[in-house]
C-alpha cells in the first residue's frame, strides 16, 4: 500500500487581507516517491498549496485555516517552521528571497552548518551539489551578481544538500535559459529517481516540466481542484484550455488540425507521440493556412556601435556588441543565462557605462547622457519585480513616475486606471503590493513603465510568472503599443514569446552577439541553439517527425493562426 505523505482533507484557506477563501475545500493526497505538477492560472491558490506544504503558511502568511493538512503523517498545525523544513524543502520562485549565504558556496553550505556537518565532510558535499548545478566555478562568488538563472541554480543546490522527504519546486524554471530549464527538470527528474523523494512541482511551464515524466498534473481554478489526472489523460481534455494554462505547441498543433486525440497516443510525451497517426490532418490544415506577410523596416532609433564593458578589470562582460533597432520595432534578445543580455540593456538605460564603443538614439550620441536624460525616452521593466517596486500601494507605484513628472492629477488617475485595465490590476488598484503574488508584483512593474509612454520599452522576461490569460494579454497589449509607433525590446527565455511576437532575435552568447536574425531561422540553426543554450521548438519537431515539407513555414503559420485565434477570443470576452 502506498504511503502518504501530504494529506489535505476538507482544507481551506482565507489570507487575513482577502475578503474570500483563497482554497476552498481541497482534497488531495500525494504519495511517496511521486512527482506531481501543480498548474493553474495567477491566483489560482496554487502557490498557496504550496505555502500550506511547507509551512509558510501559517507561520509566515497569517490567515484563517480550516479542514485538515497532514505532513508526513503529522498535522502541519500543531508542527512548527523549523520541523517542517526538515520534512519539505523549498526552491521559491523568487531566488532572492531564499539566500542566507554572501557567498555561493556560504549559501549552498547554510542548511549543513544548521545541522553541524564537520566542515571537511561540508566542502565535499558542497562542491558535489554545485557541480550537478553548474555553479562549482562561482562558489566564491556573490550571490547578488549572479543572474537571475544562475540564483536559481544556486537555490536548487542549497535544497539537494538537505535530505528532506518531500522537495518543493515554485515554479522552477522562471527565470532559466531553455536550455538550462531542461537540465534542471532532468536534474529532479534523477534526484527524484535515485533517492525516492516526493517532488511537488508548481510551474507554469507545462511543455517544459513534461521534458521528463511526471507522474500526476493537479490543475487548480478559483482555490478548487478541477483536475487530478496523468498527463497523458489531461492531455486529451480541453481542461488546459478553459483554465487558460498553454498546452504544448505540438498538442495545440495537431487539435488546430482536427486531430482527436487518446491516451494511448502518449501526448504528454513528444519522444513517444504517436505523431504519424496526425499526418494527414496536420499536411491538409498546413496547406489550407496562410502565409505570413513580413513587416517592413523602419527607421533606425537606437544603434549600438562597438560596445564593450566589465564590471570587473580583466573581465569583459559584454565584447565588441554592435547592432541597430528600428522605431516601431519589437526585437527579442535572447540567449543563455550570463551571457550579457541583462548588462547590455543596462547600459542602453545609462544605468552602466561603456568602456568602449558609443550608444546612439535617433541619430544622437547618447552615451554620455544620465539616466534620468535617457528615462524620457528609454523605459525598462526589470527581470525581478522586488529590484523596482518603491511604493506600499499599488496605484501609488504605478502613479509615481507621472508624479514626478509633474503629471496633472486627474490625467494621472485615467492614465493609471487604463494602464491597471490592461494589465488585469484594475480589482486590486487599492490593494497593498505586499498583498500580491511574484507575478502579480511583475505585473505591477509593467505598468509602471507603460503609463509613461516612451518611445522604447525594454522589458526583461515581461511574462515570467504569468499564467497564459495575462501573458496574452500583456503581450498583445504590447502588440497595440508596437503599433502606435512604440519600439519593443524583450529579453526573454520564452521561445515561443520570441516566435509570436517578434520577427526578429538577437542572440548572446559568452557577452557578444552571434546571431542577428528572423527568430524562427535562430530556432533552425543547431549550432546557435548549442551555443546560446536555447531550445528548438516542438512545433519544428512535429514537422519534422510527420514528414511535412518546410518545417519552417510550418512553424510560421502556427503561430500566426494561434495569435488570431487567441486575438478572436479576447475580443469575444470582452463583449460577453
Amino acid at each position: 500500500m502506498r504511503k502518504r505523505v501530504i494529506e489535505f482533507h476538507n482544507f481551506s484557506f482565507k489570507y487575513h487581507s482577502q475578503k474570500n477563501p483563497t482554497l476552498k475545500n481541497i482534497h488531495l493526497n500525494i504519495y511517496e516517491g511521486e512527482k506531481v505538477l501543480i498548474v493553474g492560472p495567477s491566483g489560482s491558490g496554487k502557490s498557496t498549496i504550496g505555502h500550506c506544504i511547507n509551512g509558510l503558511i501559517p507561520f509566515s502568511y497569517k490567515g484563517e485555516m480550516t479542514g485538515s493538512l497532514k505532513v508526513m503523517g503529522q498535522e502541519t498545525k500543531e508542527l512548527n517552521i523549523f520541523a517542517l523544513s526538515k520534512m519539505v524543502g523549498t526552491v521559491l520562485q523568487d531566488p532572492d528571497g531564499q539566500f542566507i549565504g554572501l557567498t555561493v558556496g556560504e549559501d549552498i553550505a547554510f542548511a549543513l552548518e544548521n545541522d553541524c556537518t564537520p566542515q571537511k565532510e561540508m566542502f565535499g558535499i558542497v562542491k558535489d551539489a554545485s557541480k550537478m548545478v553548474e555553479m562549482d566555478d562561482y562558489l566564491p562568488a556573490s550571490v547578488h551578481h549572479l543572474s537571475g538563472g544562475q540564483k536559481q541554480r544556486v537555490s536548487l543546490a542549497g535544497v539537494m544538500v538537505d535530505k528532506v522527504d518531500i522537495l518543493l519546486f515554485d515554479e522552477p524554471l522562471a527565470n532559466l535559459d531553455p536550455a538550462t530549464g531542461k537540465y534542471a527538470m532532468a536534474l529532479i527528474d534523477k534526484i527524484q529517481k535515485e533517492t525516492n523523494t516526493t517532488v511537488v512541482i508548481i510551474e507554469h511551464r507545462l511543455e517544459d516540466v513534461l521534458y521528463r515524466h511526471v507522474d500526476r498534473i493537479i490543475v487548480v481554478n478559483d482555490g478548487s481542484i478541477v483536475a487530478d489526472m496523468s498527463p497523458d489523460q489531461l492531455l486529451t481534455t480541453n481542461i488546459l484550455e478553459e483554465t487558460n494554462i498553454r498546452e504544448p505547441l505540438y498538442i495545440k498543433a495537431v487539435k488546430y488540425a482536427g486531430c482527436e486525440l487518446t491516451e494511448d497516443m502518449h501526448p504528454a510525451d513528444f519522444n513517444q507521440f504517436k505523431a504519424d497517426l496526425c499526418r494527414k490532418n496536420l499536411l491538409e490544415w498546413f496547406e489550407d493556412s496562410n502565409p505570413k506577410t513580413p513587416s517592413k523596416e523602419g527607421k533606425t532609433i537606437l544603434e549600438l556601435k562597438n560596445i564593450s564593458f566589465s564590471y570587473s578589470p580583466g573581465h569583459e562582460t559584454i565584447k565588441d556588441v554592435s547592432f541597430s533597432i528600428n522605431k516601431g520595432e519589437m526585437v527579442s534578445i535572447v540567449g543563455k543565462n550570463g551571457a550579457g543580455k541583462s548588462t547590455i540593456t543596462k547600459l542602453i538605460c545609462g544605468f552602466e557605462k561603456p568602456s568602449s564603443g558609443s550608444i546612439l538614439f535617433n541619430g544622437k550620441d547618447i552615451t554620455n547622457e544620465t539616466i534620468k536624460e535617457r528615462s524620457l525616452k528609454i523605459g525598462m521593466v526589470m527581470q525581478n519585480p522586488n529590484h523596482m517596486i518603491s511604493k506600499h500601494m499599488i496605484f501609488d507605484e504605478v502613479a509615481l513616475g507621472l508624479k514626478v513628472r509633474g503629471v496633472a492629477e486627474a490625467e494621472i488617475k485615467e492614465r493609471v486606471d487604463n494602464t491597471l485595465k490592461i494589465c488585469g490590476l484594475y480589482p486590486f488598484r487599492n490593494w497593498p503590493i505586499s498583498a500580491l503574488s511574484f507575478g502579480q508584483k511583475k505585473r505591477v512593474t509593467i505598468a509602471s513603465i507603460l503609463v509613461l509612454e516612451p518611445d522604447i520599452i525594454i522589458l526583461d522576461e515581461p511574462t515570467a510568472g504569468q499564467d497564459f490569460r495575462h501573458y496574452t494579454d500583456i503581450m498583445e497589449f504590447l502588440v497595440q503599443l508596437n503599433r502606435q509607433g512604440v519600439t519593443i525590446m524583450m529579453i526573454t527565455h520564452d521561445m515561443h514569446l520570441m516566435l509570436e511576437y517578434t520577427e526578429r532575435a538577437i542572440v548572446f552568447a559568452e557577452g557578444r552577439k552571434i546571431a542577428d536574425d528572423l527568430a524562427v531561422n535562430v530556432l533552425s540553426d543547431i549550432d546557435i541553439i548549442e551555443q546560446a543554450n536555447l531550445k528548438e521548438t516542438s512545433l519544428y519537431n512535429l514537422a519534422l517527425k510527420t514528414g511535412i515539407p518546410e518545417p519552417r513555414k510550418f512553424v510560421e503559420r502556427f503561430i500566426e493562426y494561434d495569435r488570431e485565434v487567441r486575438q478572436v477570443g479576447s475580443r469575444d470576452a470582452i463583449l460577453y
